[in-house]
């Protein structure tokens, strides 16, 4: 607390905004590594009682947290008492301190930062991902847990239609979506798609990311990790020069712009197999949110290229359970010719009926997937019906079991 008193006890009164986090970084500058370490040692003893509670998210700085340090824990987000708080400005110089110069100079002049950050303990290294951003003045910090281990593959219990589409050894080329709201396990999933390709592939994967979460050693594949802002400027840019590096497999973090957009449908054009995110909540969302992403003259072209290179969807949430924890509930459409054949068409709403009707090739629909966690008392009925994104539909799948 003294080093973040030291910075700003000689900050002008007047200062406000932007004003104020570049007088905080010009003192971050002239402070020694020493008192940088200082700070960081604090923030990582918050890291190290996130561990013990078995947290996902830290959120710490501005207005909107009272000054207090919150944890996500098994899905709820919660004030830490025990912990001590963090009010403003003293926040802004931990945040501040967190990153590097040049980081900072981004979260200056883009109001937002997206930047990975690790701690070595005991010979174990915890891996985080943080987003800092202005909030009325003040500088908020939400940093997320990086899994230490892999989930295994074979834990998503998914069909062997699903397999062979998303492994390299059996599919060549092609599209496939992990699509999901924030903090859904997106990354978690496509890690585990990942690590299955880098142990039974010979081949070259290069993983495109804001930032880059877990890093995979090598080991069948040689395996490439381009962080966004670090390695590379854009996912743009780093689809872009995928294409002259030899990969068999890209990883394109986030299709979040028509840029990205369109150069995912390029690579995945030339004859490579593409793995990307979505922020949607169901399957068809996905398809449309693509296509609508594009101005009105490109869609019809776009709609009919991603028709041709799409492969799979999965759309997923984290749906709390009667144990207090949380398990995966999972949509999954896979392209068939008739499903090709209405995106094609500009016919996505037929899609959900053949989702329904294709369990035997692996295909779920949210609802049905949910369904079978309530009839296995995973979860509970108030539960599937929140998380359904079709509530007629779940509650008919229900009431066809209580009747």
């Amino acid at each position: 607390m003294k080093v973040m008193e030291f910075v700003v006890k000689e900050m002008p009164s007047h200062y406000f905004g932007t004003e104020k986090q570049e007088y905080i970084s010009k003192k971050l500058e002239a402070l020694d590594d020493k008192a940088i370490q200082v700070l960081r040692m604090f923030y990582e003893h918050i890291l190290k009682r996130m561990r013990e509670l078995d947290a996902s998210d830290i959120d710490v700085g501005s207005f909107g947290t009272r000054g207090e340090i919150w944890f996500r824990v098994h899905g709820s987000k919660m004030p830490q008492k025990d912990l001590p708080p963090l009010p403003s400005p003293y926040c802004d110089v931990l945040i501040q301190s967190l990153v590097m110069p040049k980081q900072r100079t981004t979260l200056l002049e883009r109001r937002s930062l997206d930047f990975s950050y690790h701690v070595e303990e005991n010979g174990e290294r915890f891996r985080y991902r943080g987003t800092a951003y202005f909030d009325l003045d003040a500088v908020g910090m939400n940093m997320r847990a990086i899994t230490a281990n892999i989930r295994p593959y074979a834990n998503y219990n998914f069909h062997p239609n699903i397999t062979n589409i998303v492994n390299l050894k059996h599919t060549k080329e092609g599209l496939i979506l992990v699509t999901g709201i924030t903090g859904s396990g997106k990354s978690t999933t496509l890690d585990a798609i990942i690590d299955a390709n880098n142990n039974s592939v010979d081949a070259h994967i290069i993983i495109i990311g804001a930032p880059i979460e877990y890093v995979h050693s090598p080991n069948r594949s040689v395996v490439r990790h381009r962080e966004v802002g670090r390695d590379v400027l854009s996912f743009k840019d780093g689809t872009v020069q995928a294409l002259r590096q030899d990969p068999d497999i890209v990883i394109i973090g986030e299709m979040r712009d028509p840029e990205t957009i369109m150069s995912a449908l390029e690579i995945t054009d030339s004859g490579h197999k593409v793995f990307s995110t979505l922020h949607t909540s169901s399957a068809v969302e996905s398809l449309d949110r693509i296509v609508g992403e594009v101005p009105p003259e490109e869609q019809e072209r776009v709609r009919n290229r991603l028709a041709d290179v799409l492969k799979l969807v999965v759309s997923q949430k984290l749906v709390p359970t009667l144990d207090k924890k949380r398990t995966l509930a999972k949509e999954v459409l896979i392209v068939t010719p008739s499903v090709r054949a209405a995106i094609k068409n500009g016919n996505t709403g037929e899609i959900y009926q053949m989702i329904t009707e294709g369990s035997a090739l692996g295909m779920t629909t949210m609802e049905q997937d949910l369904y079978r966690l309530y009839r296995s008392s995973v979860i509970s009925i108030d539960e599937a019906i929140n998380y359904a994104n079709n509530k007629k539909r779940i509650r008919q799948l229900i009431n066809k079991k209580v009747n």
